[in-house]
């Protein structure tokens, strides 16, 4: 430790977050007295441009060579007062910054003693360890452009796009056998009613075309290491049994195909064959067989598809292959999944065939659909006239851990309800919400057509959904609090408006690539405001649903800014490594 330490504390107020619990003067008048520290401030804004240039005028005043900032974490404005260090002469790692706000005024906002003990007894070590402290540098590394994005949604998709067009090599990978996500099996967007697949599918084209991007479906990131501008990724790409470059799609093994199963796209409304493309506009346009309903891969018989395909397409000796994939970047953007309402029994979905999720009426209303564009009771295939829409199933319910809003639900809910007003204005449609929460763009007056199209709605919470044993009618239970009436009233079908949940393997995903999840099971970002797109993991970004619920604007946006981020990363060429390492 050098014997002429001048150490230099400043005290910040936080605009009131820290100054409305620590009592600041006490902290000043103890700090003042220890040795080494021949200057002790405080400051309504330390950030400020103010508050910085005071910083910088004191250490050629004082002559300090040492630096302690008592404000908030230094994930937030640590490399601000690095870099002011620097800026001053002094070296960067000169300095230590002590989190009074998160860890004591926050935390302790209802002992204020105790908080002000606590800010009191954390300079104090801080004091201790800078004096510790000797001048680094940090290293330089070269970078390259190299990006993987996990995920082919629209996030991912449109990540992939900004990068690549900038120059970026890129290596989009997605589990599923096509690209497109949740976005694909949408009817139209709100609040402008355009057709989804209009607006993705030249997108999910421009991907499979473009020169910078490798895309890896079928495929998931099974390891992860290294560190910004050196990523190893081992990934998994999952056998098709079907050569892609042979296959053209012609239909034949389809027809013969005698195995059957569950249709994941259209939400199980349909079955599909073994050998199968995902839906009508999947990218790539190529067959695969599903291993667990393929007769030969589970009994060891058939090999139909293989007799008839005339390209030679088929391959049961397919094997399952691992890359070694090394990037400069990654960006996650594996979006969400449908809340599972079978977890709501008093819903009745799973036990009446005429209680159905949003996501199945998508992929109703499609002209292309399951069931050629009519909505219809599954039980009898009878057009439904008489419909009921719950909202909020799986959201804003503490009871199952889902506390918060999944934000699109009620304007989906809307959009649903307009276009089957549109399809027959006869028909009876009930919304049933809790709030309308109709925030963006747009929103309010999309709400207030569905109002003008005779779309009814009722302020109360349904309490039980069953079904009448001798029509088969379901009878919906709900209070609507704004009349105080109880209502019962029978419908031919019952909607549930379910929330978005992370996607199913994000805890496995998050531990790999070294990630955080938040308390609503979404990946956390490295600050909600001001770097909504970064991890606390360098080089590594994230956009659209894996971050938290969003319609398609926000995701679209998020998406540029996750790709802009990286960008911004990576453009220069090098980066700076710090110059501090952990040893056990």
């Amino acid at each position: 430790m050098a014997s002429d330490v001048r150490i230099g504390v400043y005290v910040c107020h936080c605009g009131g977050n820290i100054s409305n619990v620590v009592r600041i003067p006490e902290v000043l008048k103890v700090i003042g007295s220890v040795d080494g520290v021949v200057l002790v401030k405080d400051n309504e804004h330390v950030c400020s441009d103010a508050g910085q240039r005071e910083i910088s005028e004191d250490i050629k005043r004082y002559n300090l060579n040492r630096v302690i900032i008592a404000a908030c974490s230094p994930k937030f404005h640590g490399p601000t007062f690095m870099k002011l260090l620097e800026d001053s002469g002094l070296n960067p790692y000169l300095f230590e910054m002590v989190n009074i706000r998160e860890q004591c005024s926050w935390v302790h906002s209802n002992d204020p003693n105790g908080a002000t003990r606590k800010a009191i007894d954390q300079i104090m070590a801080a004091i201790g360890k800078v004096k510790l402290n000797e001048p680094l540098e940090a290293r330089e590394v070269k970078v390259g452009n190299r990006v993987m994005v996990i995920g082919a949604g629209i996030a991912g998709i449109q990540a992939a796009l900004d990068l690549a067009d900038s120059g970026c090599k890129v290596y989009l990978i997605e589990r599923e056998p096509t690209i497109g996500g949740r976005m694909a099996q949408l009817s139209y967007t709100f609040p402008t009613d355009d057709c989804s697949l209009c607006i993705l599918s030249p997108k999910m084209a421009a991907v499979y075309n473009h020169p910078n991007i490798t895309l890896l479906t079928y495929s998931e990131v099974e390891d992860v290491n290294g560190s910004v501008g050196d990523f190893h990724v081992k990934v998994k790409v999952k056998p098709r049994y079907v050569d892609m470059g042979k296959c053209v799609a012609c239909g034949i093994c389809i027809s013969k195909c005698p195995a059957s199963a569950p249709d994941e796209f259209n939400y199980g409304l349909r079955t599909r064959r073994a050998i199968y493309v995902p839906h009508e506009m999947a990218v790539p346009y190529k067959y695969l067989i599903d291993p667990k309903s393929c007769l030969y891969l589970t009994k060891g018989i058939c090999r139909v598809c293989e007799r008839v395909c005339p390209q030679k397409a088929i391959n049961f000796d397919d094997k399952e292959e691992i890359l070694d994939i090394v990037v400069d970047a990654i960006i996650v953007a594996t979006g969400y999944e449908p809340f599972d309402a079978t977890k709501l029994k008093q819903y009745g979905y799973g036990i009446y065939k005429n209680v159905i999720i949003a996501p199945q009426l998508e992929r109703m209303v499609m002209p292309v659909g399951p069931t050629g564009g009519k909505v219809i009771r599954l039980s009898d295939g009878q057009l439904a006239r008489k419909i009921a829409f719950i909202h909020c199933v799986g959201s804003r319910d503490e009871q199952i851990g889902r506390p918060g809003c999944s934000r699109v639900c009620c304007m989906y809910t809307i959009k649903q309800a307009m276009t089957l007003k549109r399809q027959d204005v006869t028909r009876d449609i009930t919304l049933f919400y809790i709030d309308i929460r109709a925030y963006g763009k747009g929103f309010e007056e999309y709400y207030m057509r569905a109002q003008d199209l005779g779309v009814k709605f009722v302020r109360g919470k349904v309490s039980e959904v069953i079904e009448d044993p001798v029509s088969g009618r379901l009878i919906v239970r709900a209070e609507d609090t704004l009349t105080g009436r109880f209502i019962e009233d029978e419908f031919d079908l019952v909607v549930l408006s379910v929330g978005l949940v992370p996607s199913r393997g994000i805890e496995d995903l998050a531990k790999k690539l070294k990630l955080n999840i938040g308390p609503d099971g979404f990946l956390l970002e490295a600050h909600p405001k001001y770097r909504p797109v970064d991890t606390l993991r360098e080089g590594v970004f994230i956009c659209g649903c894996v971050q938290g619920p969003k319609d398609i604007a926000d995701t679209v946006a998020q998406a540029s800014a996750a790709a802009g981020r990286t960008l911004r990363l990576i453009s220069q060429g090098r980066i700076l490594i710090e110059p501090i390492k952990a040893y056990v």
